[in-house]
């Protein structure tokens, strides 16, 4: 079993590695067009870090992501609970369900743009993406809920409260958990995506746009490394957070 610390190195040591093999596929070819090196990339990223459009572009996409994250996340703990307690309601939204799952984000995209602003494009598409996961997930906790503890709650006439807290949460948090991790990076992907193909004012979207259309490979990376960051300290944060309130919300 590996300790803490020898798994930091060791990923540490995988991220040196890939930036080395990086570097040499971009010695190799020759053409910052195509393939710029991780060193032009830092020097890209660093010059974006001293303009202003930069933080501001930044904080548009994230709030806009943080709102439609939450939302799906109030929206499919409500009727994950709807569905567990009334079987009508589940066959009510499986259709919905099932249809955002199968359709690409592009065609959603596209659909949305009809009927709303570009601007609030990524809160709508981030809400809808990460909607069916967090749903799917926190329903099959309920479902896999100990029978036999239930059946003892009702025995001896245990409250509702002291149930969700004591019988429920403990089931469901694992699942809970799972689909949060599979959801925080798909509401970051879907949002971007819904970016670049609306273009609102502002965004990472556009920039990642205008650096395609002037053929700016080393922005075009700096940005998407950008999101790379921002997507994993996204996740940490609002797992650390979901954590923290289990643990206390389940005392």
């Amino acid at each position: 079993m590996l300790s803490t610390s020898k798994k930091e190195l060791i990923r540490l040591g995988a991220i040196a590695f890939w930036l080395l093999v990086w570097l040499i596929a971009s010695l190799l070819i020759g053409e910052e067009l195509f393939l710029p090196s991780p060193i032009k990339v830092i020097q890209t990223l660093v010059h974006l870090l001293s303009e202003k459009m930069f933080w501001s572009s930044i904080l548009f996409s994230i709030e806009r992501v943080a709102i439609g994250f939450i939302l799906s996340l109030v929206m499919a703990l409500f009727f994950a609970l709807l569905s567990y307690r009334y079987k009508w309601f589940e066959l009510l939204i499986e259709p919905m369900i099932k249809t955002i799952k199968a359709t690409p984000v592009a065609s959603i995209v596209i659909l949305i743009l009809v009927w709303i602003s570009s601007r609030n494009l990524s809160v709508i598409i981030s809400m809808l993406i990460v909607l069916p996961v967090i749903y799917t997930n926190v329903l099959e906790g309920l479902r896999a809920t100990d029978k036999s503890l239930l059946e003892m709650a009702d025995v001896y006439r245990i409250k509702m409260l002291k149930r969700a807290r004591h019988i429920y949460l403990p089931s469901v948090a694992p699942y809970y958990l799972s689909g949060m991790k599979i959801a925080l990076g798909l509401s970051w992907k879907s949002a971007i995506a819904a970016e670049v193909i609306g273009m609102p004012d502002g965004s990472i979207g556009e920039r990642l746009y205008e650096a395609k259309v002037y053929l700016s490979t080393p922005d075009l990376f700096a940005w998407t490394l950008v999101i790379i960051v921002l997507a994993i300290v996204f996740e940490r944060i609002m797992l650390r957070l979901s954590e923290f309130i289990i643990e206390r919300v389940a005392r």
